[in-house]
């Protein structure tokens, strides 16, 4: 195996494969990267068994052939070498000779046939949206997606397929954010699936905020994402998602409608006195105003006032600060509504608009 490639053609791919490579493998060969060079190009693919992903170069390759070099060291040496440098590669008995003008690196490999692959998905339902579209179906819930929970089907990003409708929804237990858009889906049903915290994050760090396509196959226990250079393969969650409607809050009498950035502020200013491990906020609410206070157990306390549209009658309630702040960051547009009943029920956030695309559910807190 032999090839020529010139230090940035090859970072760019190195870069973008290595954060599913865990630096502490059960399996040695998790710590490689698979190259597989071809006549005209070589790919170079990473995995962790749960997220796999693939990125292609277009070179010409004088000699083909499969080998996995050490992922890190491999990356440390593209990084450290000068700009515009040129790198040869050639395998041969067991170890990878990288030169680069008067620099030479010697390479452990392991065998190409020892490293586990994901080929065929069996796809059962594909659809293409922009890769801005994706990102932000992305961005505006996965940060209400449970860490490490015993509840595993929380530990996820769930995504709903309906006819001409992409739908993504997350849940922790304690809050709850839904986001849908329009999309090119031919679906007679409803389908459901979980895809992992991992895989989630890694593919909110691959897409861009560009109009490039973004090609999604979702098969029996695994949904795949190409992107122009990167193919994103990720397990999938084997197990039912909570039926998120019947969270959503139904019938409330009580609205609030605030400028965004305005309630934002003033929720991170009062934050700053909040109880660090509760991070405990209350919210006191009169015919247009809006008073959230907090306190710790320094006994200090913070308090600020602010004009909001509000009709309905005196209300006391408690939140956690960061849901909320999580909540008014993903939304678009300069105004928020939020939506209660009583004390002891959950409130709504959303856009003022009557369809808004993305609804944030944030149960109490009891202070």
């Amino acid at each position: 195996m032999n090839f020529q490639v010139q230090r940035e053609s090859i970072l760019k791919p190195l870069q973008a494969v290595i954060g599913v490579v865990e630096r502490r493998q059960t399996l040695p060969v998790l710590s490689n990267i698979l190259f597989s060079a071809k006549k005209d190009h070589i790919s170079l693919t990473a995995t962790d068994l749960e997220v796999e992903l693939r990125a292609s170069i277009e070179i010409k390759v004088e000699e083909p052939g499969d080998i996995t070099l050490p992922a890190r060291k491999l990356l440390d040496i593209c990084r450290t070498l000068p700009e515009q440098a040129m790198l040869d590669f050639s395998i041969d008995s067991g170890t990878a000779q990288i030169k680069s003008g008067k620099s030479k690196f010697t390479l452990s490999t392991l065998p190409a046939d020892e490293f586990p692959l994901v080929e065929e998905i069996n796809t059962v339902q594909d659809l293409s949206l922009s890769q801005k579209d994706l990102k932000n179906l992305i961005e505006r819930t996965n940060f209400s997606m449970a860490q490490q929970d015993v509840r595993y089907y929380l530990n996820g990003l769930m995504l709903e397929l309906k006819d001409k409708l992409i739908r993504s929804v997350a849940t922790d237990g304690h809050r709850l954010a839904i986001c849908e858009m329009k999309a090119d889906v031919n679906s007679p049903g409803s389908q459901q699936v979980i895809v992992p915290r991992k895989g989630i994050q890694e593919l909110a760090r691959l897409l861009e905020d560009s109009d490039s396509p973004a090609s999604i196959e979702i098969g029996s226990n695994h949904i795949r994402v190409q992107l122009q250079d990167i193919r994103f393969t990720s397990k999938l969650i084997d197990g039912k998602f909570p039926d998120y409607q019947r969270v959503l809050p139904q019938g409330s009498d009580k609205h609030i409608i605030a400028d965004r950035e305005l309630f934002k502020q003033a929720l991170v200013r009062t934050s700053i006195l909040s109880n660090e491990k509760f991070r405990g906020i209350r919210f006191q609410l009169e015919k247009n105003s809006l008073r959230i206070q907090a306190h710790n157990p320094e006994q200090e306390e913070a308090e600020e006032e602010i004009e909001v549209e509000y009709t309905g009658s005196s209300l006391e309630i408690g939140f956690n600060v960061n849901y909320l702040l999580d909540a008014l960051n993903a939304l678009p547009g300069e105004q928020v509504k939020v939506s209660l009943n009583d004390p002891n029920s959950s409130c709504l956030i959303q856009q003022p608009k009557k369809n808004s695309d993305c609804r944030y559910v944030v149960m109490p807190m009891r202070l």
